[in-house]
């Protein structure tokens, strides 16, 4: 992974080490980005965790399904936490996640590729049952330098509300 930079299509209220529940507008888009997938890490990765030939075996990628090389998409997911946890999810107010929704896959991520993100808010509520809390839903697309979405899922996040 090369460097993580930061930008933003619509900046927070406050900054991730000031962040809380009320800071996650439903309807706003946030974007952030960018790290540029290496063959090294592709392989590396695929070596330890997702052994199929197009991710592990450059020769034999050539001639796969891909005609290439091509990530992992559970390499794919750990690059896009590390945007979404480096620069839109608090510092101070996350609570963990109870999960994910479609997670989808769209195109293949190849080397040399820089991934960034988009995570649009699409539902924050107060939990009923412990009002110091809620829940936000954001949407997140993952892009390609060519600004193509090369994966989608909805998380869920548990976040503080401020204290007032």
């Amino acid at each position: 992974m090369t460097a993580t930079s930061a930008t933003s299509a619509s900046q927070f209220a406050n900054p991730i080490n000031d962040r809380y529940f009320e800071d996650y507008v439903p309807g706003s888009v946030h974007a952030f980005g960018s790290i540029t997938v290496t063959e090294e890490e592709i392989l590396e990765f695929s070596r330890r965790f997702d052994t199929q030939s197009f991710h592990t075996d450059p020769v034999s990628a050539e001639r796969g399904p891909f005609k290439g090389l091509i990530a992992s998409g559970w390499h794919t997911t750990a690059l896009m936490m590390r945007l979404y946890a480096d620069h839109y999810l608090s510092k101070v107010a996350s609570l963990a996640s109870p999960g994910i929704d479609e997670l989808r896959w769209l195109q293949p991520v190849r080397p040399g590729d820089a991934l960034s993100i988009r995570a649009t808010v699409t539902q924050a509520r107060v939990s009923r049952s412990k009002p110091d809390r809620g829940l936000v839903h954001t949407l997140v697309e993952v892009l390609n330098q060519r600004r193509e979405v090369v994966m989608t899922l909805t998380i869920m996040n548990m976040l503080r509300r401020r204290q007032e």
